[in-house]
């Protein structure tokens, strides 16, 4: 199996702070930036650039301010979205990344986009295409990959790749997946999608049934080589997979987990529990 280092990206600043009575202003958000870094975790995620004024001036802060983790915008497949993502991680330079989503699941199709698949598909490799325009390094989420059917999966996945995505994600968007379907999804897409060897691919869980964290596990057993958690697990509705839980479970099973391993420094976890 290739490269067993996991990357752990940290959405404490975009998707825990949708967990109610999480917002944070200005100053908390770069102190726990400052903290993620202290911790070492790879990707910050720090906001969704566009959604608001506020969101979008601690995002480019963050990217000026914090040296060392990769820092993402959010931003769904549509220009002004990603013009503001682009504009908003431009500070961090070549630590930019923008992570780009669209919806792609049946229900998510008709009830809340009202599209087709193949208007789906280019709306993807545009989204990809114009985030590529401002940044080496795109990430690209199918929403709600876990009821997607496989085979539109595959061909959503193959185009984002060809787009030029540099990181695939497929998330358990309404925590509705179990362990053993989430890491076969992986598992057959990793090894039928055109060009997988040529991104990492990563896990975004919530945790409506509480199994967050064992579907990201399950995911990195079969091949996923990104996860993405908050600290104490928070996030919207029942919160997202934890990252001490994450970081832990792979730091005490190695001998289960055949040597993954991430690069955080286990001694910064308290602080950071403590202070998001």
């Amino acid at each position: 199996m290739k490269n067993k280092k996991v990357i752990i990206f940290d959405t404490t600043l975009r998707d825990g702070e949708q967990c109610p009575g999480a917002a944070m202003n200005l100053r908390e958000k770069l102190e726990v930036a400052r903290q993620l870094a202290r911790l070492n975790v790879d990707v910050i995620e720090a906001g969704f650039p566009v959604s608001s004024e506020g969101d979008f001036t601690s995002v480019q802060q963050i990217a000026r301010e914090i040296k060392g983790p990769t820092i993402a915008g959010l931003a769904r497949c549509v220009p002004k979205d990603i013009e503001a993502a682009g504009e908003a991680i431009k500070p961090a330079g070549k630590r930019g990344r923008i992570h780009v989503f669209l919806a792609t699941s049946k229900i998510h199709r008709e009830f809340k986009l009202g599209k087709a698949k193949d208007e789906i598909l280019r709306l993807a490799i545009d989204g990809v295409k114009r985030a590529k325009a401002y940044v080496h390094n795109v990430e690209f989420s199918p929403e709600d990959a876990s009821r997607t059917e496989l085979d539109f999966l595959l061909r959503i996945v193959e185009a984002a790749i060809s787009a030029g995505a540099t990181t695939i994600n497929m998330p358990d968007t309404v925590g509705y997946a179990t362990p053993q379907e989430y890491g076969s999804m992986f598992k057959h897409v990793i090894e039928n999608a055109r060009g997988a060897d040529k991104v990492v691919f990563s896990a975004h869980c919530h945790d409506d049934l509480g199994l967050a964290v064992a579907n990201s596990l399950a995911a990195v057993q079969n091949g996923a080589r990104q996860i993405e958690c908050t600290v104490n697990g928070i996030g919207e509705r029942a919160g997202n997979a934890s990252l001490e839980e994450i970081v832990m479970g792979l730091k005490t099973r190695r001998d289960f987990y055949s040597g993954l391993y991430t690069g955080i420094r286990a001694r910064e976890i308290v602080k950071a529990s403590r202070l998001v």
